[in-house]
């Protein structure tokens, strides 16, 4: 196959470019730039003629078989052609792992308050038919075996006395039988005990504070808790170890049923560490019936102030 006169790549200078006249290797070379045929030149003469024609015969060949294999791998005026691929042994794309999933949503899990406790901020004592404020930094009650407490302040700390933990809050609530005994009564008669269980001797004999040494009555009165005509006695305690502590008993009828009175403890840590004693006022104004959360006081007056 012989090339058509043109340019082709020089084959004793592959930078430069030499003409082709189509069946010798003529002397006009240019950069790959230039274009446009060469300048006719005279053909050499004489005894150099022999040489230069085996030169151009060699360099024909030579082009030739870098034309041919031009040609057959694509040149610049025909678009390149991509051999057939060698057949090859396809695998699998390894798995990817695609992001975490989670499980199927499951519903929230209900309050132990039990109905009427979809608000954080209340506490809802079905047995006595009344809800609580739940002040900032209390909780509803966790790993408290006695089922009439409502709630604590948060967390726990060694106690000063026998081995275990105590609480610097803790509220609880019950109904009581009565044999005609008025709020008052019934206050004054519970406060005792509700002193002594905090501050002296536990359920099971032990004394978290060393024992209750004394104690003395900070306030004491009528007050309107939920519409209804209550009463409250509120003892300060010193106590063999620790700061010792405030308890109140607050006595009110039940807003369900017969009527029978609740009674509500208040046990609060004195000292720095205790809650303020202003929750007790706090909780008491916020008690309601349930399902009525507009009822408030209108009967008695306020609880009294504080030591």
């Amino acid at each position: 196959m012989t090339p058509p006169p043109g340019w082709y790549p020089d084959p004793h200078a592959p930078h430069l470019e030499r003409w082709w006249d189509g069946a010798a290797w003529t002397e006009h070379r240019r950069a790959p730039e230039a274009s446009g045929p060469p300048a006719p030149v005279a053909p050499p003469t004489g005894p150099g003629r022999a040489r230069a024609v085996a030169l151009t015969t060699a360099g024909a060949v030579l082009v030739a078989a870098i034309t041919t294999g031009a040609i057959l791998l694509g040149g610049d005026d025909e678009p390149d052609t991509p051999a057939d691929p060698a057949p090859t042994t396809s695998f699998p794309a390894a798995p990817t792992t695609g992001p975490p999933t989670t499980g199927p949503p499951t519903s929230e899990a209900p309050s132990p308050t039990g109905e009427g406790s979809a608000d954080p901020s209340v506490v809802v004592d079905q047995l006595s038919g009344i809800t609580f404020p739940l002040p900032q930094g209390w909780v509803r009650p966790e790993h408290i075996t006695d089922n009439t407490v409502v709630m604590t302040t948060h967390g726990t700390y060694d106690c000063p006395g026998d081995y275990g933990l105590c609480r610097h809050g803790l509220v609880s609530s019950r109904t009581v039988g009565s044999d005609g005994e008025t709020p008052e009564e019934l206050a004054e008669a519970d406060i005792a005990d509700a002193a002594d269980a905090a501050y002296d001797r536990n359920a099971i004999g032990q004394r978290p504070f060393g024992g209750m040494e004394s104690h003395r009555q900070v306030a004491a009165g009528p007050v309107a808790v939920a519409g209804r005509a209550g009463y409250f006695v509120r003892w300060r305690v010193t106590t063999a170890q620790g700061p010792g502590g405030y308890v109140q008993s607050l006595v009110f009828p039940a807003a369900v049923g017969v009527e029978s009175p609740v009674v509500v403890r208040f046990v609060f840590d004195a000292g720095e560490d205790g809650p303020p004693l202003t929750d007790m006022d706090l909780i008491t104004d916020g008690i309601r019936p349930v399902g009525d959360a507009d009822t408030g006081g209108g009967v008695g007056s306020g609880v009294g102030p504080s030591d």
